[in-house]
């Protein structure tokens, strides 16, 4: 089996690339826009980790159901950036989905998913980083289904909600210490914020 792998060299990628190579898989790992020119031949699936392009119909429609998306939100919940943010921002469910992917931004049909409880004294970052280390154990313990294509894909049930990288902006001067700003501290300001006390 060979794989075209979408995302950033680094970690957590490079973990699921050393798993998928463990089992067998030749990976192929793109950071750059693979959408002009690139050569679909002989690939077997897509898997994408914190690619930052949009992937174009022509591969979209060559992969079909096997082209999946890692997303650190509970979808369809927190679309688009800085899901982990928007989760404690707007108090909505957190968590970790691994979808497929079409031509909306995550917007596929689930393949798996785990609601987290996540405790206030985390930071930001930490948060993150525990589900970023959750959707790599997610995807482990899936692979098998997802390979062999033995499980039934879920439409979101609702639109959720979706935010772009500028949203934020607006909400940066909550971030007391930047990522590091403790999850209780962000929310009880945004509830504050809510509420027109600041």
């Amino acid at each position: 089996m060979k794989v075209v792998f979408l995302g950033p060299k680094k970690d957590p990628q490079l973990s699921v690339i050393s798993f998928l190579e463990q089992n067998d898989v030749s990976v192929d790992h793109f950071e750059n826009n693979i959408n002009d020119g690139f050569s679909l031949k002989g690939y077997d699936f897509l898997i994408s980790l914190g690619y930052r392009y949009i992937i174009n119909k022509q591969i979209l429609d060559y992969f079909q159901e096997r082209a999946i998306n890692f997303h650190i939100s509970y979808l369809p919940w927190n679309k688009g950036a800085d899901p982990n943010l928007w989760s404690f921002l707007e108090d909505t469910p957190k968590g970790v989905t691994i979808h497929l992917i079409d031509e909306k931004i995550d917007n596929g049909k689930i393949i798996c998913q785990k609601e987290l409880y996540l405790n206030e004294e985390e930071t930001l970052e930490s948060s993150y980083n525990i589900l970023q280390n959750e959707i790599v154990l997610l995807f482990k313990k899936n692979w098998k289904k997802i390979r062999n294509n033995s499980y039934t894909p879920k439409s979101q049930i609702s639109d959720g909600s979706y935010h772009r990288l500028i949203d934020k902006n607006k909400f940066s001067h909550l971030l007391s210490n930047g990522w590091k700003t403790k999850i209780k501290e962000l929310t009880g300001k945004a509830k504050n914020a809510k509420n027109g006390k600041i």
